[in-house]
């Protein structure tokens, strides 16, 4: 991902000054951080950024100036990476499968909690981990609300997180639990199910828990109005006291779209219109576009000409493709755009900051996009 010198005011200035005919990435540092700001004022307990969102150095170096000082880990290069630009964070290592290797990896580097589903991988910490070390089990439920479930993946039934919570004081850890309830939960009543039975887990087990992760999972601005976080924080809050009493664990999330989708905003350019039909994009799936066919289309798109300006025409549903050679780059359904569209033409789209250069290939010799900072995005 190439870099732009310099600092432009917006998007549009630099599509105006510029006249880019390959892709750009537009990130906010401001953005970033007021993210951040809403996180660590609104949560109530610690917060740790979940790095696979978005690993960019410039990105976690703004996280850490307004106070992010944890950060969820999910791969050895990952911890290298925040050492080096956060030094003394707490590292989450919660990715619960690890090579022998990796846990002796996340020893070197100082992992402060540690997550498992299974009893083999308890095994496994158990060889390595010294006495005193915060293991969490991570469970499952199977609640609605998030645009994907982790759980076919990830996450202990029930019954045996309940099997695993007690061995874990037996092993001489620190016992937790973790969840995670799905990306793009817009539903807090998911957040309150995964409390309370996180509760039932622990009387069960006859096991006290020091930590609670609610996970990530919160929602980014994607369609329509944006996510009310303040809603779903005040419902974690409640849902810890009613479950737990005054026991109750002290909370922790790991947010990762929710905390970077807002920073960053991808220019893509309509190189085609094939007989004023289907829309051909510089950028597509495997590109800064990678999630849309899991994650359905982002509404929240400008159109502006070679000048800057932006189309006013009446909005047309059109099939929108990227630019390699495979059937399969194209963004799912129809995207309403405007009919005065024209070859030339950028599609700004906001809300790109998470799994967007983070999972971008360069198949077909397209998806690099060139990065350029915006005092707005």
């Amino acid at each position: 991902m190439g870099r732009e010198q310099g600092i432009w005011a917006t998007p549009a200035e630099h599509l105006r000054r510029t006249r880019p005919d390959h892709p750009v990435i537009y990130a906010c540092p401001a953005a970033f951080q007021d993210s951040a700001r809403r996180f660590l004022t609104g949560f109530p307990g610690l917060v740790s950024y979940a790095v696979k969102a978005n690993p960019d150095e410039d990105v976690l170096a703004n996280l850490a100036s307004v106070g992010v000082r944890a950060f969820d880990v999910a791969s050895p290069a990952e911890m290298t990476l925040v050492r080096r630009i956060v030094p003394g964070a707490a590292l989450h290592y919660n990715n619960p499968v690890r090579s022998p290797a990796e846990i002796a990896a996340g020893l070197r580097h100082g992992a402060a909690s540690w997550s498992v589903d299974s009893h083999s991988e308890l095994d496994k910490l158990a060889a390595q981990l010294p006495a005193g070390a915060e293991v969490a089990v991570r469970f499952k439920l199977p609640v609605a609300g998030a645009a994907y479930d982790f759980g076919a993946k990830f996450g202990a039934t029930e019954d045996r997180a309940a099997d695993l919570l007690r061995r874990v004081p037996a092993q001489g850890f620190v016992a937790a639990m973790t969840f995670h309830p799905g990306t793009q939960c817009t539903d807090p009543a998911a957040w309150e199910s995964y409390i309370a039975a996180a509760a039932g887990i622990a009387r069960a087990a006859e096991v006290p828990i020091a930590r609670l992760n609610v996970g990530g999972g919160f929602p980014a601005h994607r369609c329509g109005d944006a996510p009310r976080l303040e809603v779903i924080f005040a419902a974690i809050a409640a849902a810890a006291r009613r479950a737990f009493g005054p026991d109750a664990p002290s909370l922790v999330c790991e947010p990762g779209r929710a905390m970077v989708a807002e920073g960053f905003t991808l220019a893509a350019r309509v190189k085609a219109i094939r007989d004023a039909t289907h829309v051909f994009l510089n950028d597509g799936i495997y590109g800064g576009l990678a999630e849309a066919p899991v994650m359905g289309n982002i509404d929240r798109i400008e159109v502006l000409d070679s000048t800057g300006a932006p189309r006013k025409g009446p909005p047309v549903a059109r099939e929108v493709f990227g630019p390699t050679c495979d059937s399969l780059d194209r963004l799912p359904g129809t995207l309403s755009l405007p009919a005065d569209m024209a070859e030339g033409d950028y599609l700004l789209i906001r809300g790109l900051g998470a799994y967007s250069t983070a999972t971008a290939t360069r198949f077909n010799g397209y998806g690099a996009l060139e990065r350029v900072t915006v005092l707005a995005a």
